[in-house]
């Protein structure tokens, strides 16, 4: 089917019609065709993939100033509106009919007339930028196409470090693809929406820059492809992809935690290949995974040269990063909070000018970076893999300050997805727009990209590690238990213990103690651990205090997660079934040991 491009012809300069025609998709056609009537841009510009492209889109940033140059090579800064500084829940709604529990939604026709009526004419007086990236290695089973329309060259600029560029791989009519549309429109906080539309695939946002509410292929994109994977039988998440080396060879996991809860630097403590998202898929009875990005959008806050020497190194040497909203300095350069540099006198963040007696943060709370993977010294080889590698362990982890324990190992598949990931509460993080350190319910640290029932989601993890040979083991991490005085009972290096242990527990080469809610270490090993990874002594008082196991507060957590799960008209029957039995055996060793019992005791029995 011939589609004309005629309508392109005085708003695109060069050969990029030609380009675009030679692909010979008319749904691609269609969509473009429709989205520039709908947005009235002066100019469209289509990024193809060549360098000097990436070049024109970096030189539109700084002309608009969406970003400023900074000292570093490379490095520039953009600034949020003070209010659109995280994810936005209140404004971010699924298009459907159906009511969904925990998930923000809205009639279809009712969202598309919002939305579309807001997006009607935005881009007046702006260039469109158009990108066609890969969600996923190219020429890979895993790949997922996507095209990203913006008027922000700093939204597009971001793309551009995220993904690989795709443009030849839309070369026909039959290849899908998720689309994406975004307008800074005014930046009118009020009127900031985000509207996700299922049944076509689509995504709407206006009046923001935060990169998670308008960078498409990000956390917007993670909703069209959870949907997808339920329908097809993989799973999308919210994971990094991390290589462990053991004593018998490398061990690839996945790694789940809320914002600012410890992925990030989870990720660095072995090869990266994923600091953020993951797909998975089953290969001749084995599961595989793939990074959909080739950067890291994260949260800078806290980074220093001591705990994360590889991330410092990134954000210090010369190359492409974008930072946002951290403190500019006068010299150009930048600070943030946690980077246990001297505090600047003055400087310029995202409020405006900002002096050190005013007694307010430099930066956000929630700042990033934006940097290519290949940045990161711990790149390991298999980071853009199209087979992807195999996954031997899941990691769900969270922020508990005062019940869950460093590291337990489920029993089984349904045991971990039911008790441990199903069952994630944590306390909510500057990530997203709300008051801080509140628990909260979070299963598999996804729920606020969540577009289909829990139900509907859950049954496709059972499903899919039913038809596994050899499914991944799964552990809980919590890296934030307090004592009764508040203070941390693990040190930031502690995670490279847990993260031994589980290796050796995959490889099958260290015993555990059985407790109601799943294995834990001998105190012996962990002491050996501690030895010979942070060379230092490892006390019987540390290990009791950390792996004491609270049974009220542990049977008070499985009553909540229960009560919420039976409100559902259709969760999986081992979902309640596995969360039953952790609640009586629970409640058997509260008769035979008290409210709470010392791991010790545990070990004699």
């Amino acid at each position: 089917m011939k589609v004309s491009l005629d309508f392109l012809n005085d708003l695109v300069h060069g050969d990029s019609v030609k380009k675009l025609e030679s692909l010979n998709n008319y749904r691609l056609i269609e969509f473009l065709s429709n989205v520039i009537k709908l947005c009235e841009p002066d100019s469209v510009y289509l990024i193809t993939g060549r360098n000097e492209e990436k070049e024109y889109i970096r030189k539109k940033a700084l002309e608009r100033g969406e970003e400023i140059k900074l000292k570093t090579s490379g490095h520039t800064i953009h600034f949020d509106h003070p209010l659109d500084q995280a994810r936005a829940r209140e404004d971010t709604f699924i298009l459907t009919d159906s009511k969904i529990p925990y998930v923000n939604t809205i009639p279809r026709n009712e969202g598309l007339n919002e939305i579309l009526g807001l997006l009607k004419g935005s881009m007046r007086g702006r260039e469109m930028y158009v990108g066609f990236y890969s969600l996923g290695p190219r020429n890979s089973p895993f790949q997922i196409l996507a095209v990203q329309v913006t008027d922000s060259p700093y939204v597009i600029h971001s793309e551009n470090i995220l993904y690989r560029n795709a443009f030849g791989d839309f070369n026909n009519n039959n290849k899908q693809f998720l689309r994406f549309v975004h307008s800074k429109g005014e930046l009118d906080i009020r009127k900031r929406r985000i509207m996700i539309d299922l049944a076509d695939n689509t995504v709407y946002s206006i009046n923001t820059t935060y990169a998670g509410n308008s960078v498409g292929l990000k956390k917007l994109a993670l909703r069209l492809t959870i949907t997808k994977a339920a329908e097809e039988g993989w799973l999308s998440e919210h994971m990094a992809i991390i290589g462990f080396n053991g004593d018998k060879g490398i061990h690839y996991f996945t790694a789940s935690f809320p914002s600012g809860s410890g992925k990030t630097s989870t990720s660095m403590i072995g090869s990266l290949i994923s600091d953020d998202l993951a797909f998975i898929r089953e290969f001749d009875g084995f599961p595989k995974a793939v990074n959909p990005e080739i950067g890291v959008f994260g949260i800078i806050q806290g980074i220093n040269a001591r705990d994360d020497p590889i991330i410092w190194e990134v954000l210090h040497k010369s190359g492409e990063v974008i930072f946002s909203n951290v403190l500019m300095t006068e010299d150009g350069d930048v600070y943030w909070e946690g980077s246990e540099l001297p505090k600047p006198e003055r400087g310029y963040n995202y409020e405006g000018k900002w002096i050190r007696e005013s007694g307010k943060p430099a930066s956000h709370p929630n700042a990033r970076f934006t940097v290519p993977l290949t940045s990161f010294k711990n790149l390991d080889g298999n980071w853009d893999n199209p087979n992807g590698v195999v996954i031997d362990g899941i990691i769900f982890g969270v922020r508990d300050y005062s019940t869950l324990i460093p590291v337990v190992e489920a029993f089984s598949w349904s045991h971990g997805v039911a008790t441990i990931g199903a069952s994630m509460e944590s306390a909510r993080t500057s990530a997203v727009i709300g008051k801080s350190d509140e628990l909260e319910f979070n299963p598999m640290a996804i729920l606020d990209f969540m577009p289909i029932s829990l139900s509907r989601y859950l049954r496709n993890y059972l499903n899919f590690g039913k038809r596994l040979r050899r499914s991944p083991k799964i552990f809980g991490f919590n890296y934030f238990l307090k004592d009764e005085n508040n203070k941390f009972l693990n040190s930031k290096e502690d995670k490279r213990i847990w993260v031994s242990w589980a290796v050796k527990r995959v490889e099958e080469t260290t015993d555990a103690i059985y407790t109601p809610i799943g294995f834990i270490p001998f105190y012996e090993d962990l002491k050996a651990l501690y030895k010979r990874v942070l060379g230092r002594e490892y006390s019987k008082e540390e290990y009791e205090k950390q792996f004491k196991i609270k049974l009220k507060r542990y049977l008070e957590k499985t009553d909540r997660i229960i009560g919420i799960y039976l409100k559902f008209d259709d969760i999986p029957y081992e979902i309640i079934s596995e969360l039953e039995m952790q609640r009586k055996r629970i409640i058997d060793y509260i008769s035979k040991y008290g409210d709470s019992v010392s791991p010790f005791r545990l070990e004699k029995t």
